[in-house]
């Protein structure tokens, strides 16, 4: 991978995209089969929960500063260009100037100040802490002045590791408030809000006058379809144009249909649990034997093979393997034998009864059901609990859950913000910490030097594995169906991006 630090300066030194030649009118509709059940939070990104979900709504209906785009990890949008100060203090944003809200605003310096300062999703408080201010020098430029130089600034706000950067207009959110704001979303991106039927689809329409070019496709349809034989039917029947996440024999049967594509994209992405229980003295996860044994129990071989077709990554951490200042540790071998004897050592030669092992109904029912019976298997003694994906989250980042919690994140960033999230005080989903690691955090984030910075952030990393902190899968393979009226997907486009992007740039085949 190449350094974020060279792929900063290549991105600032981007010319400004230059709008394309008038298009012909958008026509046609493009219907997806979404995995997850919408939530109003989504629409919003100020609530942005630190997992990639919300932005396969957000990349419709806003715009960021700056965002990961085709060829681009960090592209010039609403802003078209920004400069760091040598101090490394400053950070200047010259704006693009005439971009219009969907409700006829203009954007502003005030708009990206305002959204900014009510942003209150994953990384709100460390961003916030770290930026001394917010100036408006004029109408088209905005500087973000640090306490101190923090290398990963422009990590945490210029990547989908936060919703900071994405921008909402100042007058309409005050005039409506953040609950009216998630009934009617106004945004600057490529699609305005038509209509949202809880439980059942959202419906957006073109945004003609999109700055970067006007979409071809004119209406879309994000159409919530839980299981995940019914989504495979519809895509078959031709009922939708794209389908996410087909699984195990589904997606052999996706495979064999003709007309239809499997598309895996490949993200950011890593599934791990989390025994949040390790943090009571009184809970048998508080002993490291046992979590090691956890380990040991999991045939995740096994697992890719049913659920992924073998197209995943089996991986003995939860930092993703593609993202800057990973540590590759050493593989968990698959030893049921010894993972008895672990918890016969750690005093529990029965086994114990270890509650819950909760997650959403995605990944964690597709994750979660293997893991219960390999964890049984050996005597660890867990009931799968399974909850819609927006809820599931919610409850999680507000500390509310217990036993074994499957984790699963695909946010951009880098291995701080992963760490940042899941394993430093007061990250968002951070049930407990350990304060030498809290302090490496923080001595790795005041350090500019980065072969010191990835020297530290390499010993956390070797930390929480020596620990046993976590059970990590897979680096799971999102698969995708996609139908024959498909000219362009937009899967893969944005490396590291779930879903279809930039939604401008979908195509439907002329009939």
């Amino acid at each position: 991978m190449r350094p974020l630090r060279a792929l900063l300066l290549a991105a600032v030194l981007l010319p400004a995209t230059v709008p394309a030649p008038a298009a012909a009118a958008p026509e046609g509709t493009l219907t997806w089969a979404v995995h997850i059940t919408l939530a109003p939070t989504f629409f919003d990104p100020a609530e942005t929960p630190g997992i990639i979900t919300p932005f396969m709504v957000i990349y419709a209906l806003h715009d960021a500063l700056v965002k990961p785009m085709p060829g681009a990890p960090m592209a010039p949008s609403l802003a078209e260009s920004w400069t760091v100060s040598k101090d490394g203090l400053v950070y200047d944003f010259v704006l693009r100037k005439g971009v219009k809200f969907h409700n006829g605003d203009t954007m502003t310096a005030e708009d990206v100040k305002f959204s900014f300062e009510r942003y209150k999703g994953s990384g709100a408080g460390l961003l916030k802490a770290r930026v001394a201010r917010v100036e408006t020098p004029d109408p088209h430029r905005v500087r973000f002045v640090l306490k101190q130089p923090w290398p990963d600034f422009l990590t945490f706000y210029g990547t989908p590791a936060t919703g900071a950067a994405w921008i909402v207009p100042k007058k309409y959110v005050e005039q409506v408030g953040p609950e009216g704001f998630k009934k009617a979303p106004v945004g600057a991106g490529p699609y305005k809000f038509v209509a949202f039927k809880p439980g059942i689809e959202l419906v957006l329409e073109a945004h003609a006058q999109y700055w970067r070019k006007s979409p071809e496709v004119k209406t879309l349809v994000l159409r919530t379809i839980p299981d995940e034989s019914t989504r495979l039917a519809a895509l078959k029947r031709g009922e939708v144009d794209i389908g996410y996440s087909i699984t195990g024999p589904l997606a052999d049967e996706l495979k064999r249909t003709p007309g239809l594509t499997l598309k895996p994209t490949y993200l950011v992405f890593t599934s791990w649990l989390s025994p949040v229980e390790q943090w009571d003295p009184k809970s048998p996860w508080a002993h490291p034997k046992v979590r090691l044994a956890a380990n040991l129990a999991l045939d995740r071989e096994a697992i890719n093979q049913a659920v992924y077709l073998g197209l995943a990554r089996v991986t003995p951490s939860m930092i993703p393997h593609r993202m800057e200042y990973f540590w590759q540790p050493p593989a968990y071998k698959f030893d049921p034998a010894q993972a008895k004897k672990l918890l016969a050592e750690a005093g529990y030669p029965n086994g114990f009864d270890a509650g819950e092992l909760s997650g959403d109904t995605i990944y964690g029912s597709a994750l979660g059901e293997p893991a219960v019976n390999d964890f049984n298997a050996v005597g660890i003694r867990v009931r799968l609990r399974i909850m819609e994906r927006a809820a599931y989250y919610t409850q999680y980042g507000e500390k509310k859950l217990r036993g074994v919690l499957y984790t699963g994140s695909a946010a951009f960033g880098n291995a701080a913000t992963r760490l940042e999230a899941y394993v430093v005080k007061g990250g968002r989903y951070v049930y407990g910490s350990h304060p030498d690691i809290d302090g490496l955090y923080a001595e790795q984030a005041n350090e500019t030097n980065p072969t010191v910075r990835s020297q530290i952030l390499t010993k956390i990393q070797q930390m929480v594995h020596e620990r046993t902190m976590f059970i990590p899968i897979m680096e799971p393979a999102f698969l995708n169906g996609v139908g024959p009226r498909v000219a362009h997907h937009g899967l893969n486009d944005i490396p590291g991006f779930a879903y279809s992007a930039p939604y401008e740039d979908l195509k439907l085949k002329a009939k």
